[in-house]
């Protein structure tokens, strides 16, 4: 099915005015200083509108032009766009702009290849700041953008930059500047990246939506409950309180999972906002590690569990928070975080032991009743599981042992739900925040959904989200009776 691209970007235009606006076009309404434009791009990446608007509005009032940046400090600066997403990195950039535009004559450089040497500048900033700042043709490709182009099959790409490749072959060059602020509008409120709101959606009747599960209206809902599917989520958010700022909540309400498990909360339940602490329609569980800011495993639940066990009943692996589990009716639920071998392999043994207990544990409740165990493993199992195998072997999260481990785990009955459905590569699930990593798809299925042998009856469907961001880490999903 081939679409108009011509009718879907008119359409969306005019319905696209009615919505708020993103960030750095509401900036450029404002000015089109090309030193504004850039530093506020800079500022938006991994973050919400509305927190890039206050930073920015706090910055610009100290600073205006690269000598009055030049003249405040790194921790200054870090003060002033609190609480952007990396703000500290993001403060490490800024102060480096100056001196690093030095070789430009101290002037915003007004092509991609200049403006990605610049520190904190990756393609998309650079290509916003050439379309916004300098109203020349670029074609900035973030996540909606080369998400929704696959939806409409407009493009067939793995990864941003392959779409923005792909798009300055076909796509007219009159839409180039547009496009990015059009599709961003329209994927936050509409084609959303979990269960777009097709039923309202203006290009509805022409769209292919390829690789689309659209929400479900409350008829909808009432007959899954009647079927009796339950569908659980997990998800590594490296942080609970740092992805509250990237819309969490908004995404669990999106998400509306049954049960969503977390791992590497980083965080006492007594140190979290509200809007944490009480999601509407969930109760919340949690198991923190006694060291702050490190580790710790929380499950939200609709559903009332009949018992919580935390930990596993050893102390070295309990203080650490790794292991949650609820139990419920026909099953239990065990929300795991399993250690990382470190650098060097320095915690192997450490992380070997573990693997061994959490194995006798599910194993012993396993003999009770269905066990879904969950959680960031921290191994790739097979060459399939990460882009660069040969190079990792050696490396925690590929080494021998690790894998060996997660072999016999396997062999054991324990059943990897995704590889159960799916059997592609590059399907992965974290990715290193180094080298434009994810843009490239250059990561690791280190996330599971496993079940005990007895129970693979009740295995309805698995998936990775990986168009959901927030974290390094993104979710996976089960659908289970």
């Amino acid at each position: 099915m081939s679409i108009d691209i011509n009718h879907f970007i008119t359409t969306l235009a005019r319905e696209v005015e009615k919505y708020q606006v993103p960030v750095v076009d509401l900036i450029a309404v404002q000015t089109r200083d090309p030193f504004k434009v850039l530093v506020a791009t800079i500022l938006s990446a991994r973050t919400k509108d509305e927190t890039t608007a206050k930073a920015a509005s706090r910055l610009f009032k100290k600073v205006t032009d690269l000598d009055s940046l030049a003249s405040l400090d790194e921790a200054t600066i870090a003060k002033l766009i609190y609480p952007v997403g990396f703000y500290k990195n993001k403060a490490k950039y800024l102060k480096k702009l100056p001196a690093a535009l030095d070789r430009f004559g101290s002037r915003i450089p007004e092509t991609v290849e200049e403006l990605v040497t610049l520190p904190g500048v990756g393609r998309k900033t650079a290509n916003l700041v050439v379309a916004v700042a300098f109203n020349r043709p670029a074609i900035c490709v973030d996540t909606h953008v080369h998400r929704i182009m696959n939806i409409w099959g407009y493009v067939e790409t793995k990864s941003p930059l392959e779409t923005e490749m792909n798009l300055r072959r076909k796509l007219p060059e009159k839409y180039w500047i547009k496009i990015n602020s059009i599709l961003v509008a329209f994927g936050q409120a509409t084609c959303k990246p979990v269960r777009p709101h097709c039923d309202r959606c203006v290009i509805e009747k022409y769209c292919p939506k390829i690789g689309v599960t659209p929400r479900k209206l409350p008829s909808a809902k009432k007959k899954t409950k009647k079927n009796g599917v339950n569908k659980f989520i997990s998800w590594n958010v490296n942080g609970l309180r740092a992805i509250e700022k990237k819309g969490f909540v908004d995404i669990m309400h999106e998400l509306d999972a049954e049960a969503v498990c977390l791992q590497e909360i980083k965080a006492m339940p007594e140190q979290l906002p509200k809007s944490l602490a009480h999601i509407k329609g969930y109760k919340a569980y949690w198991h923190p590690a006694k060291r702050k800011g490190y580790a710790g495993v929380c499950t939200y639940t609709k559903k009332e569990p009949l018992n919580v066990i935390y930990g596993m009943d050893i102390v070295e692996h309990d203080q650490e928070g790794r292991v949650l589990t609820l139990e419920f009716d026909s099953y239990f639920l065990v929300n795991a975080y399993f250690p990382n071998a470190q650098p060097g392999l320095v915690r192997l043994d450490y992380k070997l032991a573990f693997n061994r207990d959490i194995h006798n544990f599910v194993d012993r409740l396993a003999a009770q009743k269905t066990v879904v165990i969950c959680g960031d493993f921290n191994v790739a199992h097979k060459p399939i599981d990460l882009a660069n195998p040969k190079q990792n072997e050696k490396n925690p999260g590929y080494s021998l042992p690790e894998r060996q481990w997660m072999d016999t785990f396997i062999t054991a009955g324990y059943i990897d739900t995704f590889r159960k459905f799916n059997q592609e590569p590059e399907q992965y699930t974290w990715w290193s925040y180094r080298f434009n990593a994810r843009a490239k798809n250059i990561g690791w299925r280190i996330d599971y959904f496993c079940v005990d042998p007895a129970s693979e009856t009740r295995i309805k469907n698995a998936g990775i989200l990986d168009n959901i961001l927030g974290s390094d880490h993104c979710p996976v999903s089960l659908d289970f009776v």
